[in-house]
């Protein structure tokens, strides 16, 4: 994929680890060392923001981590991941601007991590988000701008960059 722009190069933004727990106290804290240990990288809890009655959680009770890497930590990250996946991801994990996800169901399956009995096995889920030079202005301070649509990433473009980047193979 030979692109002459290079405002058209796409790049990986930040990818999101995310383990739900659905309780505070101890299996929350056993989460949060698995998730540190998995990503290298200080966690943080995620609060409920809707009251489930019928699972036993209210707003502002922490029911999960989260991890956001940024720059070679995330794509470190996303390369032993892929190949807890056997390098392949579902067409439909990839939304209409080109972000994606996919989960693994436990976190042995990562190259270089052991069991351990005392904090069991957990899931999670990964979440991708990919972008172009130029989006940042829509997050800076002064003088917020959209981006033009002619410059999102569609969903072809990024499976092709996950094709040509990670060497994925595409199902579906």
């Amino acid at each position: 994929m030979k692109q002459d722009n290079p405002m058209k190069q796409i790049r990986i933004e930040k990818v999101t680890v995310n383990m739900g727990v659905g309780e505070a106290g101890e299996e929350l804290k056993k989460a949060q060392t698995i998730m540190e240990a998995i990503t290298g990288s200080k966690s943080i809890q995620t609060i409920c923001k809707v009251k489930q009655p019928d699972w036993g959680i209210r707003e502002g009770l922490p029911i999960g981590v989260k991890v956001t890497l940024r720059k070679k930590k995330a794509e470190e990250f996303l390369k032993k991941a892929l190949k807890a996946k056997d390098n392949a991801l579902n067409a439909k994990s990839f939304d209409l601007k080109g972000n994606f996800g996919f989960g693994i169901r436990e976190h042995i399956d990562l190259q270089g991590i052991k069991y351990d009995p005392k904090l069991g096995i957990r899931g999670f889920d990964v979440l991708v988000s990919l972008e172009r030079r130029g989006y940042r202005i829509k997050k800076r301070k002064n003088k917020k701008e959209s981006i033009s649509k002619h410059h999102w990433i569609k969903k072809d473009e990024a499976l092709e960059f996950m094709k040509q980047i990670f060497g994925v193979e595409i199902n579906g």
